[in-house]
Formats: structure tokens, sequence, C-alpha cells
């Protein structure tokens, strides 16, 4: 006779971080100002790394900054010229209010001090932003419009993107940086019309994560206008799911996957 099949015995993993209920919750802050510095600045040096990958590395321009956790009308940016792929911890240049290099050997793009500075200082909750000339942030921008609730992954930026539908030139201003910052309002990314994409976040993961996943959704706006009339998902249903995708936990729990992966094959970035 034949011996009855039983099924494999189940093992219950106890929860490595019992203090957190869900992954997406917000990740608990480092003990102390100097951490919190060296952190932000890894993330910042690994995410341009990163949008080189991505191929969001046009010529000159593009910028990511992150807001110094101590002199919080400093922020931490990358200097100009050098390649996203070659940036290092030991790059990364400390700007103050005024444009000036307090920290680090420039020399400092104009437009990231003119977009950024503004932005830092109209949401004291922003601590980083990211901006660069993506080629289907470039293509969305040029028709002036927001995007529409076509999947879940674009549900993220439902109701939490804006338009910036004027295009004057390069901006070298922080005037222009405040009138960005006015149509981004308490919205994690702004479309620059005629210009590309910029998203902000509470952390340096979760502005570099909805980078390219903005990036990603208009590229997949593009297709799918392309290929026909897309259907959006219903309105309920579209706020339903930006509750669930459209959080920073959510977004730094997935950088966290690229971080690693560019830690692990480039670990000079660290230095």
């Amino acid at each position: 006779m034949s011996a009855v099949l039983q099924p494999p015995s189940l093992t219950l993993v106890r929860n490595p971080h019992p203090q957190r209920k869900d992954w997406f919750d917000e990740p608990p802050a480092r003990t102390t100002v100097e951490a919190e510095r060296r952190h932000r600045k890894e993330r910042l040096a690994v995410a341009f790394r990163l949008f080189a990958r991505f191929g969001f590395d046009h010529g000159l321009a593009g910028h990511i900054t992150a807001r110094d956790p101590e002199l919080t009308d400093h922020f931490w940016v990358n200097p100009f010229g050098l390649h996203f792929s070659q940036i290092k911890v030991s790059d990364l240049l400390l700007v103050n209010s005024q444009g000036e290099i307090v920290v680090g050997q420039g020399p400092l793009n104009r437009a990231a001090f003119a977009i950024h500075a503004a932005l830092h200082e109209a949401r004291p909750d922003i601590v980083a932003a990211a901006h660069t000339h993506s080629t289907y942030g470039k293509a969305w921008s040029a028709l002036g419009r927001e995007l529409d609730p076509l999947t879940q992954d674009g549900c993220a930026f439902y109701q939490d993107h804006a338009l910036f539908d004027t295009f004057s030139g390069v901006v070298l201003e922080t005037d222009e940086g405040f009138r960005i910052g006015k149509a981004l309002g308490q919205r994690k990314a702004v479309i620059l019309k005629n210009h590309g994409i910029l998203t902000a976040g509470p952390s340096v993961e979760s502005a570099a994560w909805w980078y390219i996943a903005l990036d990603n959704a208009c590229h997949t706006q593009l297709l799918a206008e392309a290929a026909g009339k897309p259907q959006p998902i219903p309105h309920d249903v579209a706020v339903l799911t930006h509750s669930q995708v459209g959080r920073p936990g959510g977004a730094e729990f997935s950088f966290k996957g690229f971080y690693d992966i560019i830690v692990s094959e480039q670990p000079e970035v660290l230095q």
C-alpha cells in the first residue's frame, strides 16, 4: 500500500521589525544629526548613479538635492559638470540659501540653485527634490497636460501632481523657482511644460523613486495613447489606489533594492 503524502509543515517566521506595522510605514529616524546627514548623502550619491543607469543623464542637465538635517536652509547637491555615473559622497556640495558653496569644490549649477533653493524654502517638509531632463518626462511635458490614472503604478500620482504651464527658458532666477514651488503646492510632483518633470519628498529615497516612477508613468501614457484610446481608472478606485501605492514608505522601500545593487556593484560611491 502506497504511503499517503502529507502536506509540508509550515514554519512561521517572526516579523523581524515588530515595531513596524507595515513595510510601507515611515522608517525610524537616525539617532544623531551626523548619522542623518551621512544617510542622506549616501542615498543622494547612489540616486545619481541610479539616474545614470536609467538614462536620466542628458548632457549637463539635472540635479537632486537633499536638505541638511542641521543647517536646514542649506542643501547638498551635485557639482555642475560631473557625470551622474561618477558621483561619490565626497563630491557633493553643501550650498547655503545665498547660493554659496560651504563644503566641497564647485562649480554650482545655477539652475539647480534657482529651482531647489526656492522649493526648500517654500516647503519645509521637503527633504529632497529631483529634476532631470528624462526623455519620457520631456515628451509628456510638451503636451501641457497632467497624467491620467491609467495604471496601478500611475495612481501614485493621482491628484498628487501639478502642471507648471509657463516655459520662459532656462531657470536661472529664484523667482521662477518660487513659481514652480507654488504650482507644486503640497503635491509630490510637477510637470514643467516644455521642460520635464520634478519630484519632491520627505526623504532622498522617496524623491528619487518618485522621479523614476513618474517618468515611467509618462512613458506608459505616451505608449497607451499611441496605441489607442486609454481607459482611465474610475476616480474612487484611483483615490483608493493612491492611498495604497503613493506613500513615502513604499517609495523608500522600492528605492532600497536599487540602493543595495548600486552599493554592491559600485562600492566607491560611498567614498
